[in-house]
């Protein structure tokens, strides 16, 4: 599988609104494995297709943990979302410190829905639904938000916002991008 580059804040791709998949066929299912490869090397528990330059409906999404610590390696166990679409959230807010691949070593507080419902194709085209609640509801609406070209950083104040684009912009000058 191929390690694909992460796109970070300030590049305006992030803002773009992914486009719904027509299929799911063999041409997908790498990218998909590309994605999972990418969020685990990163490392980090989701990714969207977005963040690796493809502005598709795509996901993957892996919140297993270690089961102690003389694992090497926690057990990978990945779920891919084939055009996601939130069909249903609960009144119930809960609050996750929340990081992205795409704004490195920055986390914040975002509050968010405590469990939502799902709709999806598998990675087989296969229709789908996941109930989801704790940290996988809020990964799936974090990664949901970034194929509708939210960042989990809109959720903060206007002043903290700014900061944060602020700073990566000045490192995006100074790399030369």
């Amino acid at each position: 599988m191929t390690i694909r580059p992460i796109v970070h804040v300030p590049d305006p791709i992030l803002r773009t609104a992914s486009k719904p998949l027509e299929t799911v066929d063999d041409t997908l299912r790498a990218f998909l494995d590309d994605m999972a490869d990418t969020m685990y090397d990163a490392p980090g528990i989701g990714l969207a297709a977005i963040q690796v330059g493809e502005p598709v409906r795509a996901v993957t999404i892996d919140v297993s943990k270690k089961e102690n610590e003389e694992d090497k390696e926690p057990p990978r166990d990945p779920i891919f979302l084939v055009n996601p679409e939130i069909i249903w959230q609960s009144d119930e807010l809960s609050s996750y410190e929340e990081g992205c691949l795409s704004i490195p070593d920055y986390y914040a507080e975002v509050q968010r829905p405590a469990r939502c419902r799902v709709s999806y194709l598998d990675r087989n085209g296969k229709a789908c639904e996941l109930g989801a609640d704790g940290l996988l509801a809020t990964c799936v609406q974090h990664e949901i938000d970034h194929l509708n070209g939210i960042l989990f950083i809109d959720y903060l104040s206007k002043l903290k916002r700014d900061m944060v684009i602020r700073k990566f912009t000045k490192i995006a000058r100074q790399n030369g991008k």
